[in-house]
């Protein structure tokens, strides 16, 4: 399979990781990966270092999304336990929520359950006393992981770099642009995120921005023992979080959910509203005037109506095109689950009567 020459366009978390899977299974291949920005660029364009960044499911549908989140959480273990110094760490969690079991939105319908339970060594249901005034009802998460986003990006950067995959900073207006670029490709995969809305020959009119904001602040000097978050449901507008990063990372507060807003500037009245609300649900945070603040930031989530786009098409000049992107705000927690899923439309794309 050496005469193959993979193209991958975006080098988010979704980007990376599908390099690295791309790797692993076709190890002698020619592997690029094309991209505007790079872990450590700081563009309101460029999603992946401004998440949270942790594993905390939001799929239901007992089905492929579950199945994402399922395989990124052994990955997440396995990473974890094998190089320290990725940027990942097991940490429980409190969810706290503010509508009855049945409301929020963490139950599958088709089983009447909780698909993760097991997965994060158990959840336990939090006593009244535990919870904030106001809430209805709390779970406790065994076992998690959190993100340091900065640290992991460099990681997996690296690990590509390390396995001979070729990186190109250059800026395009289409897919087939690239291609033109680089006529000897085989197969190009498309992880732009929200750049799908803008790329030529794509377009993709279900893909609209869910603006974030958080605040990060230095650890206090009394370590913070779990990550906490309490919402009205499990995707709402008015989730707020606290995860403490590994890695002096300090500790990430969030968040908010703004659908269709592409501002890059950071408002200030929000951001004292999420300090407010991180340290009445963390009183291990102290007072919001006592914190000290070290960055604000703001990211667009790419949110797809329909969910994330995995498929294959084949542009006029006969290459396949794998897109993989329209994650929402599960980037991080699907995308080794995502990764899989292409490897098996790339093989199944790269079969001689799929060329025909």
């Amino acid at each position: 399979m050496t005469d193959n020459h993979f193209l991958i366009l975006g080098a988010g978390v979704i980007g990376l990781t599908t390099a690295l899977a791309l790797r692993e299974t076709y190890p002698s291949s020619n592997i690029t990966i094309v991209a505007k920005h790079f872990p450590g660029d700081r563009s309101i364009e460029y999603t992946s270092p401004w998440a949270g960044a942790n594993w905390a499911s939001m799929a239901h549908d007992n089905g492929p999304l579950e199945n994402y989140d399922r395989i990124t959480f052994h990955k997440f273990s396995e990473i974890a336990e094998k190089w320290c110094e990725a940027g990942i760490g097991r940490m429980g969690m409190w969810g706290i929520f503010d509508g009855s079991l049945e409301e929020v939105g963490i139950v599958t319908p088709e089983t009447g359950k909780i698909w993760y339970e097991e997965l994060v060594g158990g959840l336990r249901r939090l006593k009244d006393e535990e919870r904030p005034e106001g809430s209805v009802f709390g779970l406790e998460f065994g076992s998690t992981f959190r993100i340091n986003t900065q640290v992991y990006l460099a990681w997996l950067q690296n690990q590509v770099l390390s396995r001979g995959v070729s990186l190109v900073r250059r800026e395009y207006t289409s897919i087939s642009a690239v291609l033109k670029d680089f006529p000897k490709a085989t197969l190009l995969v498309n992880c732009t995120g929200l750049g799908s809305l803008k790329l030529e020959d794509v377009k993709d009119m279900n893909l609209y921005p869910t603006r974030g904001q958080t605040v990060l602040v230095a650890e206090p000097k009394v370590p913070i023992e779990r990550m906490y978050f309490r919402s009205p449901k499990r995707i709402d507008p008015e989730t707020t979080y606290v995860f403490p990063r590994p890695l002096g990372g300090g500790v990430i507060l969030g968040g908010s959910r703004q659908d269709g807003n592409w501002s890059g500037e950071v408002d200030m009245e929000l951001a004292r509203d999420i300090m407010e609300r991180c340290c009445k649900l963390c009183p291990e945070l102290g007072k919001p005037e006592d914190l000290k603040v070290i960055a604000h930031g703001v990211g667009l989530r790419p949110s797809r109506k329909g969910g994330p786009r995995i498929e294959v098409e084949k542009l006029s000049n006969g290459v396949p095109v794998v897109h993989n992107y329209g994650h929402a705000g599960a980037g991080y927690q699907s995308s080794w689950g995502t990764a899989e899923k292409v490897m098996k439309m790339v093989k199944k794309a790269l079969e001689p009567s799929a060329r025909l």
